[in-house]
């Protein structure tokens, strides 16, 4: 299991619903292609918010926004 998810919910909400769980966030971003990608410091912490999420977390493939410029 990744410490990444999928969530389709809005950035502000998914801070929201780790603050109140005592869940620290590793990085956040709002998805291209709706919902937001969060990533927990470890494995336990992202089963926590799977399991309040349910169905909300995006299992197929997402369009993420670059972070990184790309040189060529």
């Amino acid at each position: 299991m990744s410490r990444a998810l999928n969530i389709d919910a809005a950035q502000d909400h998914v801070i929201a619903a780790c603050a109140k769980r005592n869940v620290p966030i590793s990085a956040i971003e709002t998805l291209h292609s709706g919902g937001t990608r969060v990533v927990m410091n470890n494995i336990t912490d992202t089963g926590i918010i799977a399991k309040l999420y349910g169905r909300k977390v995006i299992t197929g493939a997402v369009k993420r926004t670059p972070t990184r410029l790309i040189h060529g």
